[in-house]
């Protein structure tokens, strides 16, 4: 069961979709007030996860427990106190920003008083506050998003849960979204339940992650744990047109281990004895981008 320092508890949980394994036997404690990182690639299992722990799933095996109520059977009483930005925004765009969450607002049932002071400290907090008058639909996909966020934090909910929710996102409004999601957790004291394809996002973000691959959890710690454990080093770069003539270009190279693209986000991890000071018997060699040696 939770206790006061464990918002979820998760304990064998297991998905079946027909003769697929969506979710495999997953176990974890996520401790109260802290932003925890669900890590993974596409199709490893975090939605479904999400769906699970939100009780709009039911499991084939195994049970959670969100913030003391048993998700199989208490699922009303979870989506009661939590807030979620899952796939789908949430949002009506003919409605203004501040329709949007006067809108959410009487669905939750806050007072006008509490439910006007509200709208007007969230969308302040993320900058929003000149624009509430404006239609959602007229905003930019990042601007949308904090919305979204403001939407999910409405009620004061004790968890969030929040489904990738900067993919997509260009650079600039990533970080935005980055920034206004680690103020208002910490300003708020909610805790967040974060998934994410991105470890760099986890590293800025979470205070502790589990990596999931395939359905199963392969890795639980903090960001520096799991990147020490990790071992080689890896570039990200973030952008647009790497096509899979390109993808296959680095993947050739020698000091290439992998390369992955998701989003807009291209993750190269290097071979760690490519990139240390000894290479082919040679102290010390200079190497190009592609890990050959220079000329010297």
């Amino acid at each position: 069961m939770t206790t006061n320092h464990t918002a979820i508890h998760i304990e064998n949980l297991t998905r079946d979709f027909g003769k697929v394994r969506a979710l495999d036997g997953l176990s974890l404690d996520v401790p109260a007030g802290i932003i925890f990182g669900f890590l993974g690639p596409n199709g490893a299992g975090k939605t479904t996860t999400l769906n699970l722990l939100l009780g709009l799933l039911e499991p084939t095996a195994g049970h959670a427990v969100v913030l003391g109520f048993d998700t199989r059977t208490q699922a009303d009483e979870v989506r009661a106190r939590t807030g979620a930005l899952l796939e789908h925004s949430g949002l009506y765009e003919q409605l203004s920003a501040e329709d949007n969450l006067e809108f959410y607002g009487r669905v939750y049932r806050l007072p006008p008083a509490e439910r006007r002071a509200r709208i007007q400290e969230l969308l302040t907090h993320m900058g929003l506050w000149e624009r509430r008058k404006d239609s959602a639909g007229k905003w930019s996909k990042g601007m949308k998003q904090k919305l979204a966020l403001a939407r999910a934090l409405l009620h004061r909910p004790a968890l969030i849960f929040l489904d990738e929710p900067t993919a997509g996102l260009d650079v600039q409004a990533a970080v935005a979204v980055r920034d206004d999601l680690a103020s208002l957790a910490a300003r708020e004291g909610v805790t967040v339940f974060l998934t994410t394809h991105n470890m760099t996002e986890a590293e800025k973000l979470c205070g502790r992650v589990a990596v999931i691959r395939q359905g199963r959890l392969v890795a639980l710690g903090n960001p520096d744990e799991l990147r020490a454990r990790a071992g080689g080093p890896h570039v990200e770069v973030v952008g647009r047109g790497f096509t899979a003539e390109v993808l296959a270009q680095l993947r050739a190279q020698p000091v290439v281990a992998a390369a992955e693209m998701n989003n807009e986000h291209l993750t190269i991890d290097l071979h760690t004895e490519l990139t240390t000071p000894s290479y082919d018997g040679f102290p010390g060699p200079d190497l190009d981008r592609g890990g050959n040696r220079l000329p010297q």
